[in-house]
This record gives structure tokens, sequence and C-alpha cells, in this order.
């Protein structure tokens, strides 16, 4: 199982290398102009399956190819797209699909597809998945309901509303493992940080100041209590 972890990750180490490292701007805006008559696609298609090539083994050479195809497929329809989050989070995802897709065909089997499943099935990962679920978007929904009088009165709130759902997703997961590795003195260093962050404004306006407040304690104050909840319940039968 080690071997397979290991191939798997220097795949995903070869992507991204090949993707972030090694590829100019220059190619991306050339990309962008010519789209799939640019010789520079084909050149980053094959330095791509060229890395993973060195990573994994000569012997895996249908992999470095399956690469080098959907690589140059997936960047050239990309080249057609505006260049904004979506159709780049898209983009990855979809390089990363062929990379787990190879990996599916070469190493497992049936068999280990419902092992996983009944590994499911555990206790505690169940609890784990259900707390993190449970910060996400419920969360999101809860505070806005219980924040809405202060929203109403704040200028533009819609574009706050946005801004401020991301950010608080994203703290209140991060408080949340923070709370089940018990790293209370990490937490307190980001609530401080995001403390200053936030209310170092002199002009803003007291009602935002209170929206912000109150929606920045209870989004932690529900990741906190969440990990508190879900250690008790790992621990019951231990």
């Amino acid at each position: 199982m080690d071997a397979v972890m290991i191939w798997i990750t220097k795949m995903v180490l070869a992507h991204l290398v090949t993707d972030f490292i090694l590829q100019p701007r220059s190619w991306i805006d050339s990309r962008k102009k010519k789209h799939f008559r640019d010789p520079i696609l084909y050149v980053h298609g094959l330095l791509t399956a060229w890395v993973a090539l060195l990573a994994v083994g000569y012997h895996f050479w249908l992999t470095a190819s399956i690469i080098f195809i959907t690589h140059v497929l997936i960047d050239g329809w990309k080249s057609y797209r505006t260049d904004d989050t979506k159709f780049f989070v898209i983009d990855q995802l979809l390089h990363l699909l062929v990379i787990f897709g190879c990996w599916y065909f070469l190493f497992l089997h049936p068999q280990d597809i419902v092992a996983a499943w009944k590994e499911l099935n555990n206790k505690n990962i169940l609890i784990l998945i259900t707390a993190f679920v449970l910060v996400t978007q419920p969360a999101s929904i809860f505070i806005s309901q219980v924040t809405r009088k202060w929203r109403d009165q704040v200028m533009d709130p819609v574009s706050l509303g946005n801004a401020g759902k991301w950010i608080g997703i994203l703290e209140r997961i991060i408080m949340l493992a923070l709370v089940l590795h018990h790293q209370y003195q990490t937490m307190g260093l980001l609530i401080a940080a995001k403390s200053l962050l936030r209310f170092s404004e002199t002009n803003r306006p007291e009602i935002k100041t209170e929206y912000l407040l109150i929606g920045t304690l209870i989004s932690i104050s529900i990741a906190i209590l969440t990990g508190i909840i879900a250690l008790q319940m790992i621990g019951w039968d231990t």
C-alpha cells in the first residue's frame, strides 16, 4: 500500500511542478491567443508527461501518454475560457481526475472499493465527516439567519455576505481541525490575527462593526463546540 501511495504522490507532485513552477506566464498567454494552434501547448504537455515518467518510472509509459493527451486537451479547452477562479478550479480538478483515474485502473480492484466503503461505516470517521460538513454551508446559513438584523443595515450586504461566507467556512474548518488536535494555543493566535485584520479600520460604521463582531463570535463558537462534541462522541466507547 505504501508503494501505491508513493506512486500517486509522485504523480501529483509532477503535476504541481510542471503546471505551476516550470510553466511561465508567457506560455499561458500564448495559449490564450493561439489555442490548439500554439506549439507551446504541446511542449507543455510533453514536459508534463516527461516529468511524470521520470517520477514513476519508464515502464509507466502508457500512463505518461494518457497524461500528455489529456493535459493538451484540458489546457486547450481552458484557453477558450475566461481567466477566472471557476475555470482555474475546473482545470485543476480535471488534471487531478486523470491522475486518480490512472491510479484507480492501475492499482485498485473492486474489493478495495468495497473495503473502503465498509471503512466509512466506522463510527469515528462518520462523526468527523459530519462535524466538518456541519461547519460549512449549514453553519453559514445559521449565522446568516442569526445576523440578519445587522446585515440588512450594512451597506452592500450581498458582496459583504458572499466574502464573509467563504472566509467563515475556511475559518471554521481550520478551527475545527485545531480543536480536534487540541491545538488551543494556535487557535488563540488565529483569532488574534483575524481580530487585528478585521477590526483595524477606524472609520468603519458602528453597525458594521457589530455585524462583523457577532458573526465572528458565532462562527468561532460553532467550530469550537462542534469540535468538543465530536471529541466527546469519539471518546464515549474508549
